[in-house]
């Protein structure tokens, strides 16, 4: 399989984050996409907290939220989502979704990347380019092993990077420390 250059997300607004993220600015790290619709069930009861896990779990991967709103715009606004990112405790950068133009109801990243639905995961490996897109709820253990590989593949090719590497100590948690 032949990976492709992950299309630059199109947002207007951040939350959980003091400055918008690009994805050319997280070049070097491994990272995670999570699509949502906070009224999507699946999204609610898997999708997210699955996200949650993964930001807790691998402190050095990049897992950002991406609200891309294709149906019941009226009710999915920015304050209803800035409540909802409060209620359910979402800490990783979220971003809101480009609409689209002229009409279109799908948001601009949603199309860009070709995607379903929602909750739609997304893995872009460390040099930006698209690794894996699932649509529907992932299983944990699969998804842990893709990171797993993401991490250890950027480990043992690294490029010149714009942000500082992570320090092996970081790799460190309650239970064991892997190897940096």
């Amino acid at each position: 399989m032949e990976l492709r250059p992950a299309p630059e997300w199109q947002t207007t607004d951040w939350f959980n984050t003091p400055e918008p993220l690009s994805l050319s600015g997280l070049r070097g790290q491994v990272v995670l996409l999570h699509a949502f619709q906070m009224l999507c069930p699946g999204c609610v009861s898997h999708g997210l907290p699955q996200a949650q896990r993964v930001a807790k779990l691998f402190p050095d991967v990049r897992v950002i939220g991406l609200h891309t709103v294709f149906e019941h715009h009226e009710a999915m606004g920015l304050a209803s989502l800035r409540a909802f990112l409060h209620e359910y405790r979402i800490r990783f950068p979220v971003a809101a979704d480009l609409p689209g133009p002229d009409g279109d109801p799908l948001p601009r990243t949603m199309r860009a990347y070709a995607m379903q639905g929602t909750p739609t995961t997304v893995l872009i490996d460390a040099r930006g380019r698209l690794h894996q897109q699932i649509f529907g709820v992932h299983d944990d253990l699969l998804l842990g092993a893709e990171i797993g590989w993401l991490r250890a593949q950027a480990a043992s090719s690294p490029e010149p990077q714009d942000t500082p590497s992570v320090a092996p100590a970081s790799l460190c948690g309650d239970d064991s420390c892997a190897v940096g």
